[in-house]
């Protein structure tokens, strides 16, 4: 029996124009800004191809899902001005290809440490407002539209 999958879950929203927090699509994955912002400009690129691993990808596409992620860290980049951008690929609790874009702040607690170590109530207990999903969306929408 097939487990289910969130990542898969969510692109069925944005296919659906249900989800709230997604941007813009590329050719090979979905732009969506992270449900928590306690990393202000958190963002993940979802791959439209349900794998686990890059290197199960087909050459070409995942040539092709490499760029579009580092233009969408680009974007990430010029969108919200961090000090640093980590860029994490994982898979060890969602085994679909997604990239965490996560801007580090000058006024980062922890700015040496990975996100993970801050306590996981903290980091998940920044919801966007509707009014600052809407400014997140369409300043990082901007700068994609810029360098796509």
């Amino acid at each position: 029996m097939n487990q289910p999958c969130l990542i898969c879950d969510r692109i069925k929203t944005i296919q659906a124009d249900k989800n709230h927090f997604f941007v813009r699509e590329l050719t090979t994955g979905y732009v969506v800004i992270g449900d928590h912002q306690f990393y202000e400009g958190y963002t993940l690129f979802l791959c439209k191809q349900h794998t686990d691993e890059l290197h199960k990808l087909e050459p070409q596409f995942r040539q092709q899902y490499l760029k579009e992620m580092s233009i969408v860290a680009e974007a990430v980049h010029k969108a919200f001005k961090p000090r640093k951008l980590n860029y994490e690929l994982l898979g060890n609790t969602e085994s679909h290809l997604h990239w965490h874009l996560i801007p580090r702040h000058a006024n980062d607690p922890s700015p040496k440490q990975p996100i993970w170590v801050i306590n996981a109530e903290i980091r998940t207990g920044k919801t966007p407002s509707a009014q600052l999903l809407t400014r997140l969306k369409n300043t990082l929408k901007r700068e994609l539209d810029r360098l796509v």
